[in-house]
């Protein structure tokens, strides 16, 4: 077969991790089928490189409109490909081929900001997307029952395939190069750590309310009376909402916000945290609570959506919508140590649940009924 695969958000947070690893496994796994991988060439190559099988097409459109829907269209018939996969979940009108899609997560509609018509039209054109598809790939049973219950799709025409972490944060950074890191960012004090973006749903607020808790609970410990909270992923001058909720919990001293880093700079960031925190109100897998744990990092993490799936008995679970709850969370490991050395024992049993390998071969399994598909057609 020759399968098409949209590469376009392969740097992105969470969608890319997902993309970059499924052309990775695919490379070392399947030398049969011809690839076509749709985005920047030059995004592509770190992932490509001695791989035969794999073929880039330059398609990178500055927006999504009809007239770009129509030149896709023209570009998959020309490539004469047999199959799309649609690695994110989106409108996909005027595909001239069978097509899979796989579904992160289905935020957007629940905590989206559109108006409503936007909105409205984004739905439909989403949910005829789903439903033209050959198969819809979910990332955790969460996000499965998400599909049925916002779009309406059957269940049998949804296939769980689980996420797994990116291989690099399997690595451990040496002590140099950890001590390098925080002095070149100035990180002296223990610090709690939360990594992802700052959409509504991940309650960032709420986090900042509960450090600023932690902290009048433990002003007197001789350690963490010096406590911080690091942000990673976005920066603070992007919300405004954020700026205030710091300044109304007087806590503009302690948390910190540091924007975009590297792997190899993030990974030293999980090792060193004592906590990390990630009390978000929706996840349709939720990769950074694994990343914490592969790094030995004990996890504080919601009691809701799929990240009690993701995360099994490995994390202290709180209800994100109590800020005292997240709170006992946090001062519940930091005072543990037997609790934390548990949870640390336990992330990496959980870690092993996860395995590209296995998820990629479930993937090329799908191909191939796809396949066999379009034949009996």
């Amino acid at each position: 077969m020759r399968i098409a695969i949209d590469i376009r958000r392969i740097e992105d947070f969470g969608v890319g991790t997902y993309i970059r690893n499924l052309i990775l496994t695919l490379a070392a796994k399947d030398r049969h089928n011809q690839y076509l991988l749709l985005g920047d060439p030059q995004k592509a190559a770190a992932v490509t490189a001695g791989s035969g099988n794999f073929q880039v097409l330059e398609w990178r459109p500055e927006k999504e409109t009809w007239w770009t829907y129509l030149r896709f269209h023209h570009l998959l018939q020309a490539s004469r490909a047999d199959l799309l996969h649609v690695p994110h979940l989106r409108a996909a009108p005027l595909v001239p081929c069978p097509y899979l899609m796989t579904v992160h997560d289905v935020a957007d509609f629940l905590y989206g900001s559109q108006g409503s018509v936007k909105r409205s039209l984004r739905w439909k054109l989403v949910r005829r997307s789903l439903a033209a598809a050959q198969r819809v790939l979910a990332v955790s049973q969460a996000t499965k029952r998400d599909i049925e219950n916002l779009f309406e799709i059957p269940s049998d025409k949804i296939t769980v395939v689980e996420n797994a972490i990116d291989e690099r944060f399997l690595e451990r950074s040496r002590r140099e190069e950890c001590r390098l890191v925080l002095e070149r960012y100035q990180v002296n004090d223990p610090f709690l750590l939360y990594v992802g973006s700052a959409r509504p749903q991940k309650n960032i607020p709420r986090l900042i309310e509960a450090f600023a808790v932690v902290k009048g609970e433990l002003r007197d410990h001789p350690v963490y009376r010096r406590l911080k909270l690091l942000i990673i992923g976005d920066e603070l001058s992007e919300h405004p909402d954020l700026r205030r909720t710091v300044i109304r919990t007087r806590t503009q001293n302690e948390v910190r916000f540091l924007g975009f880093v590297p792997v190899a700079t993030l990974r030293v960031f999980y090792q060193a945290a004592e906590v990390f925190v990630f009390p978000s109100l929706h996840e349709g897998f939720g990769l950074p609570p694994l990343e914490a744990m592969a790094q030995g990092t004990p996890v504080v993490t919601s009691n809701v959506s799929s990240l009690p799936e993701v995360v099994g008995d490995a994390a202290i679970l709180v209800n994100p919508e109590n800020v005292f709850d997240i709170a006992r969370g946090v001062q519940q490991v930091l005072l543990d140590e037997a609790l934390r050395q548990d949870l640390r024992q336990r992330g990496r049993r959980q870690l092993a649940r996860f395995s590209w390998g296995r998820s990629i071969e479930q993937v090329l399994e799908i191909y191939a009924e796809a396949a066999a598909g379009k034949a009996a057609a």
